[in-house]
């Protein structure tokens, strides 16, 4: 992938999030790994408000777990920073789906982070299974569609 490696393609769903004491390092930034916790409020928050909570899922035995991961970071976060969190599901497949991740200051509109996480369905002990019917029409639904802007 060139780059639209990390594309945004709608719908583009929209959380914020403030930057913690404990997000931060000794330098006052916020620790690389952390970026991934941003990532899967962005997809939490995506799934819940577009498709399906993932409490619900799991209550039908599925588990979505990050099985790929990739990040670019462009500029550093630091505490009681406001984040933007905008996620986007960039592929559908039997078995996973990908979702696209920008992260910005929110007051500034500064880009740090772009980046993806591949996640799987697996069941209960941790075998591959195909995502939910219901959850696959409702993610195939959502194609094209747009979102207002987070107040």
């Amino acid at each position: 992938m060139a780059g639209d490696e990390f594309a945004l393609v709608p719908p583009v769903h929209r959380c914020a999030c403030r930057v913690l004491y404990g997000d931060t390092d000794a330098g006052g930034v916020v620790y690389y790994a952390n970026y991934l916790r941003f990532f899967e409020t962005g997809r939490t928050e995506f799934m819940r408000d577009l498709a399906v909570p993932y409490s619900e899922l799991e209550k039908e035995g599925v588990i979505l777990p990050v099985a790929d991961c990739r990040i670019r970071y462009k500029a550093s976060a630091r505490y009681d920073d406001l984040l933007l969190i905008e996620t986007a599901l960039a592929e559908l497949k039997p078995v996973s789906c990908r979702f696209h991740y920008r992260i910005s200051r929110r007051d500034d509109g500064k880009l740090l982070a772009l980046g993806y996480t591949v996640n799987v369905a697996v069941d209960r002990q941790g075998k591959l299974s195909k995502l939910p019917a219901e959850l696959r029409q409702r993610l195939q639904s959502l194609e094209g569609k747009t979102f207002p802007a987070v107040p």
